[in-house]
């Protein structure tokens, strides 16, 4: 694994970029935060363990050479829920966010992209996964080595959720059931995506283009070393100095357009 340049983490400040980067860090990554202008604040002990600067994944002039001397980006940003009377749009948060980002990574000279994306499953707005669907497509066509990761709903691991949710997350993660259409559409914990999401971005040489939650598990349930751990259904230990130790609740998901936000 070539670890000599960093990998950048769009979506700093948010509950999922914070979590990647958090992961990135335990693997031996380098890393850079892009975080939102007035948002630096967020990234608490990141902004220590990191380097970060500011850009609107919205603008495409702010994004303008940040991505330079980093091997892979990893695109984080995103939302669930659209404003459509705010001009929120689904295409518009996670459509053009993800162009914008794709095209600063050609002009940068980044040759590698990995997406989080989105998993279609009935509980989930099938007009996000179509904006989802068209991002993936689009990088596809932008010449970029891309990584389409289709994550399930995340959680963080001690909070309160409904009870459907609960037992569909226990059913997606033992056999057979992990292997199965359960498997790829279970919420999964956050520190177990996350440490998934960041060995598959420090390999070099991924074999597939798209994951599920199914392969993030198997990656996530592996040592550091590459070799497999004596229980391989369990979630990886957590680690005691993660810096996420000193928040008292959730970060957000992800940002929304700052002059639009309500």
């Amino acid at each position: 694994m070539k670890r000599s340049r960093g990998i950048l983490v769009t979506g700093g400040g948010s509950f999922l970029g914070d979590n990647i980067a958090a992961a990135l860090l335990a693997e031996g990554s380098q890393v850079t935060l892009l975080a939102r202008a007035g948002e630096e604040d967020k990234l608490g002990p990141l902004a220590q363990q990191t380097r970060w600067s500011t850009a609107d994944v919205w603008s495409p002039a702010s994004l303008r050479g940040k991505a330079r001397n980093h091997s892979a980006v990893i695109h984080t940003v995103g939302s669930l829920l659209a404003d459509p009377s705010q001009g929120l749009s689904y295409d518009r948060l996670n459509f053009v966010s993800a162009r914008n980002v794709a095209n600063m990574c050609v002009s940068d000279g980044v040759e590698r992209m990995l997406l989080v994306s989105s998993v279609g499953a009935p509980w989930i707005s099938r007009a996000y996964i179509r904006s989802k669907r068209k991002a993936e497509d689009f990088l596809e066509r932008a010449g970029l080595n891309v990584q389409v990761i289709r994550a399930p709903l995340l959680y963080l691991p001690g909070g309160r959720r409904p009870l459907f949710y609960r037992a569909l997350s226990l059913f997606g993660a033992i056999p057979p059931f992990a292997w199965l259409y359960p498997g790829r559409v279970a919420p999964m914990p956050i520190d177990v995506f996350a440490r998934g999401l960041a060995r598959l971005a420090l390999d070099d040489s991924p074999e597939a283009k798209i994951f599920t939650a199914r392969d993030l598990r198997r990656l996530a349930g592996r040592t550091a070393d590459g070799r497999r751990r004596t229980s391989p259904g369990a979630p990886p230990d957590t680690e005691d100095s993660s810096p996420f130790a000193a928040y008292e609740e959730d970060l957000p998901f992800g940002w929304t357009p700052a002059d639009e936000q309500t």
